[in-house]
């Protein structure tokens, strides 16, 4: 960033066809320091940390859940045969077979009716999932449109800072796309789930679950993942654009790198998203509960004296729980522990906005549940059901996004690769920042402005490994780029390797259950087979008195 911010003389090329003019490298002096702050030699430590407490969370939980099971007695609840949902029985009643448990006929879905429904919901869920990429090139579109319009605004912040501009207008936007369509989203997935004709309340649950979390999460990180790999990747050169339509040239990363854009769609997405889930949480119900009372006192049934109602009609005129229950919640959360994983090495400051979050919501459903809300019917469960799979799916994801997050989108592996092999360093050593002196220069590429034909002259620089213009293979890739990419592969395979062999690791050394727990466990189940014993030993006795055999104090 030092480097950047003192590059007083170095021309970059202009990055867009009409409007952009050539900037000095140093205007984007506070993007290059905004970005440091992510993109340092500790977010390969920090993305390590995460992905290690991803697993030790998953696992305490995993002993914080058998503690509560045996809590509430629920440890052998999950072997209690599950009756049929309702609308299961009346469709298939035609078609029985026994039951292997009970011994009882019972309705039954044949397998080729069950396929084809499946095959259907899945082919439902690929349909909603390419709208959602159609929406992403919607917004793509977009910022490659706005970006020429932005560049010749009339108001000169906006056309000094026009890529920041449309950054924030895409993510705004594209918020605003997200939301509207997770409306559509549920409809559609409580359709598809009721088309499959789950066999338990259990199964139906699970699959809209897992429905719900496949097109939100489609949905909210469609984007993150456009900009984290994506963008600016198949740009092409000055003089050799790529152009969508052949009619509009594709967007390039800023001169300090595309992971501010990142950080920037990151943060706004989450930040808005917790805002909105709280006001839905708690603003829409206080709402409705406003507007029955307004009806009430309309309708007459609540008089000038203001006669006081009874508890139970006052429970009775709040907002019924949704149908689906806590579904709203674990999502939530769910959806909130990819932000705080998948890309943290790109955004750090995900974890403390999920913790401040929390720590609000906390009190804020506390007070829904109590004031707002009537009160839930009581289930009984032994586990968070197919939300505890999602979540381990979310661990490992997390661990690849991250790697290909510090190898791709940040630029660790090319300084990497520079103080070692190329910077003043080569034959010492790898030593802090002095060894990185030149960097800047070393990965932007020359251009002849000639070759542009806009009535520049000299050379500007972009960011590339091209050879220059005046050698003998004009801006082909030079051997520092293979030399980086190579790397990049490489640093991609170990750190996958060694995050996933720590947290095997890990998982291997935390026992699911807490050994207290254990221990009281195996009391109990001693407990019982001595009182099995003494009532046997007993009711032999009786037998044998009455027989008028004699007895022994002695297992028969």
């Amino acid at each position: 960033s030092k480097e950047i911010c003192e590059a007083n003389e170095t021309i970059m090329c202009p990055m867009c066809e009409r409007n952009c003019t050539l900037q000095k490298l140093n205007e984007s002096c506070i993007y290059a320091k905004v970005t440091h702050l992510f993109d340092n030699g500790g977010t390969v430590f920090f993305a390590i940390f995460m992905a290690i407490w991803a697993t030790v969370f998953l696992e305490f939980w995993k002993r914080r859940r058998a503690v509560l099971t045996y809590d509430w007695d629920l440890i052998d609840w999950e072997d209690e045969e599950e009756e049929l949902r309702p609308q299961f029985e009346a469709k298939y009643s035609q078609v029985e077979r026994v039951n292997p448990i009970t011994g009882k006929p019972e309705p039954f879905q044949p397998f080729p009716d069950k396929l084809s429904r499946l095959m259907v919901s899945v082919s439902g869920i690929f349909f909603m999932i390419s709208l959602v990429l159609t929406a992403v090139f919607a917004v793509v579109v977009y910022r490659l449109v706005a970006m020429e319009q932005f560049a010749s605004f009339k108001w000169y912040f906006i056309k000094k800072y026009w890529q920041f501009a449309t950054s924030g207008t895409g993510v705004c936007i594209n918020f605003m796309i997200i939301m509207s369509l997770n409306v559509v989203y549920e409809k559609v997935a409580y359709l598809l789930t009721d088309l499959e004709h789950p066999r338990t309340e259990s199964e139906w649950e699970n699959s809209f679950a897992l429905k719900m979390f496949l097109f939100q999460f489609v949905n909210l990180n469609s984007s993150i993942f456009y900009i984290a790999f994506f963008l600016g990747r198949f740009a092409g050169r000055p003089g050799k654009y790529n152009k969508l339509f052949n009619r509009w040239r594709l967007e390039e990363c800023h001169p300090s790198g595309c992971l501010i854009d990142l950080c920037l769609q990151m943060g706004v997405i989450m930040v808005l998203k917790q805002m909105w889930n709280n006001f839905m949480e708690l603003g829409y119900p206080l709402l409705q509960n406003w507007w029955s009372r307004r009806k009430m006192k309309k309708r007459g049934q609540l008089m000038e004296h203001k006669i006081s109602l009874p508890q139970w009609e006052k429970d009775w005129n709040l907002q019924p729980m949704n149908l689906h229950g806590l579904m709203d919640e674990y999502l939530e959360m769910v959806l909130q522990f990819g932000f705080t994983t998948i890309f943290v090495a790109a955004f750090p400051l995900a974890p403390l906005l999920a913790l401040l979050n929390n720590i609000i919501e906390i009190r804020l459903d506390a007070y829904k549940f109590v004031t707002q809300w009537r009160r839930p019917m009581p289930a009984r469960a032994t586990d968070i059901g197919i939300w505890y799979g999602i979540l381990e799916g979310i661990g490992v994801l997390a661990v690849i996004t991250n790697a290909f997050v510090i190898a791709i989108t940040s630029d660790y592996i090319p300084r990497f690769v520079y103080a070692y092999k190329y910077g003043p360093c080569t034959d010492q050593g790898y030593r802090q920042e002095k060894c990185l002196k030149g960097y800047v220069n070393s990965s932007l590429s020359v251009f002849d402005l000639s070759e542009l034909g806009m009535g520049y002259s000299g050379y500007c620089r972009y960011r590339d490994y091209r050879a220059p213009p005046w050698s003998s293979t004009p801006y082909e890739f030079t051997l520092q780029f293979w030399h980086v990419l190579a790397a990049r592969l490489a640093f991609i395979i170990v750190f996958e390797h060694l995050v996933f062999g720590i947290k095997s690791f890990i998982a291997y050394l935390i026992p699911d259950m807490p050994k207290d727990l254990c221990d009281r466990m195996r009391r109990e189940k001693y407990l019982v087979q001595e009182m099995m014993y003494e009532a046997e030993l007993e009711h032999l006795q009786r037998e044998r008195k009455k027989n008028g055999k004699q007895y022994h104090h002695e297992w028969p």
